[in-house]
């Protein structure tokens, strides 16, 4: 399965099953933006995706990631060259990292954050970003694309609102890996208290289908079912 339709001009590409996931988002000219790159290896199943959408890769003109993990940024150079994006949009907080290609550090608030923090993370292919994104920023993509800024994952973690379909891409703030609503590996996140404390956020917003980059959609009752993982979550 190369590509998900998840409404009109939104669509969900797994590059490693439902277990990672880009997004892309089609414009009336044509034209796309694709949100997240996957790892190294990647690349390819999002061409392979492009193609079965009728579209190239020269067809993509930006390119948007939620956050500096090479499951994310890791295929995010050669899908550069391979499109028509001079560079990279993303979280102010985040592009130091992108940048130098390695992950920010990993947080102190868990023992396996902790042992994490002391081994090599591993890196990905530095690029640059030429467009910096700041919470509340609404996106010139497919009618309005919100950015909102969820912390905790990254410094410069973000999640994306298409009020225009309703679809809300959750990003790492929360995971649904075998349709499971789950808080992200603590040993991967800056600070998994305020990851859990700025994903507080979707239960106020207004969406019909919730998406996530790891893991698959929920079309069903979305924000009810996200609304009831953070009040459950939130009491643990």
């Amino acid at each position: 399965m190369a590509v998900v339709t998840l409404a009109p001009h939104v669509h969900r590409i797994p590059t490693m099953g439902d277990y990672i996931n880009s997004f892309a988002f089609t414009e009336a000219d044509g034209s796309v933006t694709l949100v997240d790159c996957g790892i190294k290896r990647a690349p390819a199943k999002i061409v392979k995706a492009l193609a079965q959408m009728g579209k190239d890769p020269k067809d993509v003109q930006r390119i948007v990631l939620t956050h500096a993990h090479n499951d994310h940024a890791g295929g995010a150079a050669e899908m550069i060259e391979k499109t028509t994006a001079t560079g990279i949009s993303a979280h102010e907080a985040d592009v130091d990292f992108l940048e130098a290609g390695m992950s920010p550090p990993f947080g102190n608030d868990s023992t396996s954050g902790r042992i994490f923090a002391r081994v090599n993370k591993g890196g990905f292919a530095p690029v640059s970003v030429d467009h910096v994104i700041r919470d509340g920023d609404i996106l010139p993509v497919a009618g309005g694309l919100r950015a909102i800024h969820t912390p905790g994952h990254t410094p410069g973690h973000i999640s994306l609102l298409h009020e225009d379909s309703g679809v809300l891409i959750t990003g790492d703030a929360i995971f649904n890996m075998r349709s499971k609503l789950a808080w992200p590996f603590a040993a991967f996140c800056t600070s998994s208290v305020l990851n859990a404390q700025s994903a507080a956020v979707f239960a106020d917003l207004d969406y019909r289908i919730a998406a996530f980059t790891h893991g698959p959609e929920i079309r069903t009752n979305a924000r009810e079912q996200v609304r009831g993982f953070l009040a459950r979550a939130g009491k643990n």
